[in-house]
């Protein structure tokens, strides 16, 4: 018979973290991996063993304040409050417990990083966006979310020249090209019976423009759930390539000359089980309305790397301005029509991708909506034309992460909204990568972007 956890009676559990354990048990599981994001975009986490699991469960697992202030490279940076001295604790969410298919024998939870009292530490970016959504309650509203990834798909190899490992992609297939899907076929169906046993339910799935690139998207949920899955997406992805012998990467540009892999954030608002975006009313205007005013801003947050503005350039049909309209796949703001008689409308954020940390990310869009639909923002007139084939007549978005991060400082509600610590946190990282890559090549920035997401 298997050994009983120990410390903590089952008995005295409540029901979930009592599933999770008996669940454990039966599916042989021996580590349980608690994950959380962090400034840099990265997922970090620490691993409780299945024989301590009923106490990790209530204590979570300790941990240094400094990680919230390193960087994609693993340099820690200079952050008041986050140094050697002070300790976290890594608290799992038990309802998001799910056993890893690409990883046999480990399970992961979701997780906030709490203080030793147990109260949220004001640096968790999952309790960001909790407390975003909390806000957004206050209305009469809350949102659902899609995040709608692209990743490359190759081998990591050595350079030839001596420079760092490269991407090789998968293939050279067309856009949609049917030698793509057969290219790509027996990881793509891994991929997905991975994700389902997950719990992730698959929307479609086609190869698309670039090399190697792949674009799979999953079923929206609500906002919490929307970003724990992308978390849970963005490992899977990576970890059911790496037990193939591959490599895939949801870096926002890990090929220099070729499509970049956005990661599109779609929004619908709800009101009870009204779909507030399913006619033009003054919500949805003011929602809209907000994020293009903030969009300058979000973009530090949802375009979280130097990585992520090779991406973000004219004619690119990623987004380059702050504009929306109907079905413009080169304005920032997509209204999508809706899809069938069943199907809802709802909002395309283009400019996003997974480089981003996606709690943050989520919150700051919600935070810009709700900013937008209390001081009743007018988004102005709806774009039907490319925005690039008008000079001067649009908003330019930010062309770095360093100008982003300008934006990001000087916007008064999403800094109030992420909180002195949070801030200071995150302006100290992202400036350090600026500050990093710009005094490396650009071999050096894909390799590592590459090699991170």
């Amino acid at each position: 018979m298997r050994d009983r956890p120990s410390g903590t009676k089952i008995n005295q559990l409540d029901p979930n973290a009592r599933r999770i354990l008996e669940r454990a048990e039966l599916e042989g599981i021996e580590l349980i991996r608690f994950l959380y994001a962090d400034h840099a975009g990265v997922i970090r986490g620490k691993a409780a063993s299945r024989s301590r699991l009923a106490e990790r469960l209530s204590t979570g697992i300790g941990h240094t304040v400094a990680m919230m202030a390193m960087n994609m490279l693993d340099q820690l940076q200079e952050v008041e409050h986050m140094g050697p001295v002070g300790e976290v604790r890594i608290l799992p969410d038990p309802t998001t417990y799910v056993p890893l298919p690409h990883a046999p024998g480990a399970a992961a939870m979701l997780s906030d990083l709490c203080l030793p009292d147990g109260t949220p530490w004001e640096a968790c970016p999952r309790t960001f966006l909790k407390e975003a959504v909390a806000e957004l309650a206050t209305e009469g509203y809350s949102l659902v979310a899609a995040f709608e990834p692209e990743f490359t798909l190759g081998r990591r190899l050595p350079d030839p020249a001596g420079g760092p490992d490269r991407l090789v992609p998968l293939d050279d297939s067309l856009c949609y090209a049917n030698t793509g899907f057969d290219t790509a076929h027996d990881y793509t169906i891994k991929l997905i019976h991975a994700l389902e046993q997950q719990g992730l339910r698959i929307e479609h799935y086609h190869p698309e423009l670039g090399p190697g690139q792949q674009e799979l998207s999953i079923r929206h949920a609500p906002a919490l759930r929307a970003a724990d899955n992308h978390v849970l997406y963005r490992e899977t992805v990576r970890g059911v390539a790496l037990r193939t012998q591959m490599w895939a990467t949801l870096a926002p540009k890990p090929l220099a000359d070729q499509a970049g892999n956005g990661t599109h954030l779609h929004l619908s608002l709800w009101s009870d089980t009204r779909n507030v975006f399913a006619e033009e009313s003054e919500v949805r205007d003011g929602f809209i309305g907000g994020l293009i005013a903030h969009l300058p801003a979000l973009t530090a947050l949802t375009c979280g790397s130097v990585n992520s503005f090779r991406r973000l350039a004219p004619r690119m049909w990623s987004s380059a301005y702050a504009v929306y309209g109907p079905d413009n796949r080169e304005a920032a703001v997509r209204v999508c029509s809706p899809l069938g008689e069943t199907g809802e409308p709802n909002l395309e954020l283009k400019p996003s991708d997974s480089s981003a940390n996606p709690y943050l990310a989520l919150g700051a869009v919600i935070h810009a909506g709700l900013d937008g639909i209390r001081r009743k923002l007018d988004p102005g007139p709806a774009v039907d034309v490319d925005p690039d084939t008008r000079p001067g007549q649009y908003t330019r978005l930010p062309s770095s992460l360093d100008e982003a991060l300008d934006a990001l400082e000087a916007d008064e509600v999403l800094m109030e909204a992420l909180g002195p610590l949070r801030r200071s946190a995150y302006l100290a990282v992202k400036r350090s990568e600026a500050a990093a890559f710009a005094a490396k090549d650009v071999a050096y920035e894909l390799f590592h972007h590459m090699r991170v997401f």
